[in-house]
C-alpha cells in the first residue's frame, strides 16, 4: 500500500467512525429555553431522573407503560422559566403546553413504552405521556391534543 493509498484509508475510516459518533451521539430534542438553545440526545436525556408509569392511551390498546423523564425535571434542567411552551413535532404538529400541566401532573417525555426505545414509526423518539388513568380530568379531549408524539423541540414562550 502506498503512502497516498494509507492516506484515503485512513481518511476514510475517520470519516467512517465520524459518522457512527454523530449517530450514536444524534440531537432527540432541543429546547429553546428564551436564553439560549439546550440540545439533548439519548444519554443526556437518560442521565436525568427517569419515572415509570403505566397509563391507558386513545391511540393504543390497553394499558402501556412509559419510561422518561418528568416534564417538569427537563425543562428545569435546560432552565426554562416561562408559563407556557410550544412543543413540535417531527410530523410538523405543534400545540401551546401551560407549564402548570408539569408541575400538577407527573406528565413524562416517555424514552420508552412496554420496555422498548420508541422510533419514529411507533410515536418516538420521545412522546409526551399524561398519567390519564390516575387522574379523571386528563381523560378529556383536551388534554389528548397535548400528548405529543415525535416530540422533537420545545421553545419557551
Amino acid at each position: 500500500m502506498t503512502q497516498f493509498s494509507r492516506r484515503i484509508f485512513l481518511t476514510a475510516a475517520l470519516l467512517f467512525l465520524s459518522a457512527g459518533l454523530a449517530w450514536a451521539e444524534e440531537v432527540l430534542l432541543t429546547i429553546e429555553t428564551g436564553q439560549g438553545i439546550e440540545t439533548y440526545d439519548r444519554a443526556r436525556l437518560e442521565a436525568l431522573p427517569q419515572v415509570e408509569l403505566t397509563t391507558h392511551t386513545t391511540v393504543t390498546d390497553g394499558p402501556q407503560h412509559f419510561t422518561g423523564p418528568l416534564m417538569r425535571d427537563l425543562l428545569a434542567d435546560a432552565g426554562v422559566t416561562s408559563d407556557t411552551v410550544l412543543a413540535l413535532a417531527l410530523n410538523d404538529y405543534e400545540i401551546d403546553l401551560p407549564v402548570e400541566d408539569f408541575t400538577r401532573y407527573d406528565v413524562i417525555a416517555a424514552l420508552t413504552m412496554n420496555g422498548e426505545a420508541m422510533s419514529p414509526r411507533d410515536k418516538g423518539p420521545i412522546w409526551i405521556v399524561y398519567p390519564r388513568d390516575a387522574h379523571r380530568e386528563l381523560q378529556d379531549i383536551n388534554f389528548d391534543y397535548r400528548w405529543v408524539w415525535q416530540l422533537t423541540r420545545i421553545e419557551a414562550k
